[in-house]
């Protein structure tokens, strides 16, 4: 008699369980169960091209860097006390000028290097493509990152230095630091600024495909596409 209670309440238990079970099944989206690496991965790579298309495009408007605050560029710490001395001898205007070349050659170099950030993202392999999903809002960009910042600085350089001569910034600053290092008893400079540019135009763009990633991380309305909505899910 025991024996049958017992052997009773298991099944009851069991029933309950694979109901509830099956109540969640059904609470998520159609094709997210089961979802091989593959196609995690192509939902992977479409956030990333939609951070390209949506987001590192603004910056290669006037003033994409220069007005945003999440990526302007700023000076780097050596070239702070020739922003410093300048203006201290009534030269602010042209310490602003010199600010906003940078910004414009990377501005330009973008525009130009876009597509090497699209074919970047159409080949890169996601090896643990699940892991990446659940993990933190820029998982996937920072992935990218690691993968590719060094063969997108050497296609990048180039592109930038480009950009200092078309935009003239190579000449302000040519003039900006002529003017410091004649200031009586200063330290002169003589920065390589393409370098410097270079790396903070990469960290602008990184930024910029991370925002659009944590949008559709945490926003089903940014999901537009059916694949973005399959996968995405999966994290929520």
């Amino acid at each position: 008699m025991l024996l049958k209670k017992i052997t009773c309440c298991f099944f009851i238990v069991t029933a309950f369980s694979c109901t509830e079970l099956q109540n969640v099944i059904n609470t998520l989206p159609n094709g997210t169960i089961g979802l091989d690496p593959t196609t995690i991965g192509n939902g992977l790579r479409q956030a990333l091209d939609f951070g390209i298309d949506k987001q590192v495009t603004k910056l290669t408007q006037e003033n994409g860097f220069y007005n945003n605050e999440l990526v302007k560029i700023l000076l780097p710490e050596e070239l702070q006390k020739v922003d410093q001395g300048l203006r201290s001898i009534g030269l602010s205007s042209l310490a602003d000028e010199g600010i906003k070349a940078l910004n414009r050659a990377a501005e330009d170099a973008v525009k130009e290097a876009t597509p090497i950030f699209v074919d970047a993202v159409k080949g890169i392999t996601f090896n643990d493509a699940k892991n990446i999903l659940i993990g933190a809002d820029n998982a996937a960009t920072n992935y990218l990152e690691t993968r590719t910042n060094q063969a997108l600085y050497a296609k990048f350089n180039p592109v930038i230095e480009s950009s200092f001569s078309k935009v003239g910034a190579d000449q302000i600053w040519t003039n900006l630091i002529n003017r410091y290092n004649a200031i009586p008893f200063v330290t002169k400079v003589n920065p390589d600024l393409t370098d410097y540019v270079t790396n903070e135009a990469l960290k602008g763009v990184y930024t910029m495909i991370a925002k659009e990633e944590k949008n559709i991380r945490t926003s089903i309305n940014a999901r537009t596409t059916d694949l973005l909505r399959r996968v995405f899910a999966l994290q929520d």
